[in-house]
């Protein structure tokens, strides 16, 4: 009945022509409790269920977004990506290195997603407003899904307030997933603290040479929103921006980019283009 109404409120806000609130991209805003941490700790955290699920639910598609099949999804394996969220709640993350936090923080943040999917798929959209905590909000980044050495977190939290003020790595973007079909690819294989630079610059190329991420028209450069979004991490102007796609494009690309003497700006891709859909598998949701 709630979600009944909440549909036809704002439905009916949509039908008279009312702006819902948009939400502003957060800005990096760091956490200091989550800067603890150990140089010299040598242990690792187990992300093997992880590997297990995306080997058996994620499609990897060598063009456009990686796909899960959710329908597919088992109770028996819900519970055991449960097990796994219920695992990394309890690792005292403050007491291990950089990059086995690092590593942590990404797999949370994408398996929460994927889980709060589960919790309430069928939908279209990580948007829907059935997934969303509040009346107005859009998506679930501020609902806070998990509690890590007593403190709960949301999705905004991890991303925002630990990731990305901490580490300053631009390729977070493409490291963390939104479960939508115009954001960077869920990854086929957990990050890892071994691996981290490969992993983090193969999901960078992936998604700059992607027209999901970035396309040179007639008309000039067309990026994806994210690098409108959160500029101040691309080099805080265009020509950071561009020169960021230029570290990581592919020949073609990159001839289109050093081909265009006169590009000096960028176009963010409207709502139109990103693609707010689901990432279901064909027969999984949104077509």
């Amino acid at each position: 009945m709630i979600r009944t109404i909440r549909r036809l409120v704002l439905g009916a806000l949509l039908a008279a022509g009312a702006a819902l609130p948009a939400a502003a991209a957060p800005e990096a805003d760091l956490w200091p409790r989550w800067q603890d941490h150990d140089a010299s700790a040598t242990a690792t955290i187990d992300h093997d269920a992880w590997a297990a699920f995306l080997d058996r639910y994620l499609v990897v598609h060598p063009t456009g977004a990686n796909r899960v099949r959710y329908s597919a999804v088992s109770a028996a394996n819900q519970q055991q990506l449960d097990g796994y969220l219920d695992a990394l709640a309890q690792v005292p993350i403050s007491r291990y290195s950089r990059p086995v936090q690092f590593a942590y923080w990404v797999n949370l943040y994408n398996a929460l997603t994927v889980d709060v999917v589960l919790d309430h798929y069928p939908v279209d959209s990580i948007r829907d407003i059935d997934i969303s905590p509040g009346w107005f909000s859009n998506g679930p980044w501020d609902a806070e899904l998990i509690t890590v050495e007593g403190t709960a977190l949301s999705l905004n939290d991890i991303e925002h307030r630990i990731l990305r003020p901490i580490w300053q790595d631009p390729r977070i973007h493409y490291a963390v997933n939104c479960a939508a079909r115009g954001c960077p690819d869920l990854r086929a294989e957990p990050f890892r603290a071994a691996t981290l630079d490969r992993q983090l610059t193969a999901a960078a190329r992936a998604y700059v040479n992607d027209p999901r991420g970035a396309e040179v028209t007639d008309d000039g450069l067309v990026v994806s929103k994210i690098y409108t979004w959160y500029q101040a991490d691309f080099g805080n102007s265009d020509a950071g921006v561009i020169q960021h796609l230029r570290r990581y494009a592919a020949p073609g690309l990159k001839a289109d980019l050093d081909g265009k003497a006169d590009l000096d700006g960028v176009s963010e891709i409207d709502d139109s283009r990103y693609d707010w859909s689901l990432n279901a598998a064909t027969g999984d949701g949104a077509s």
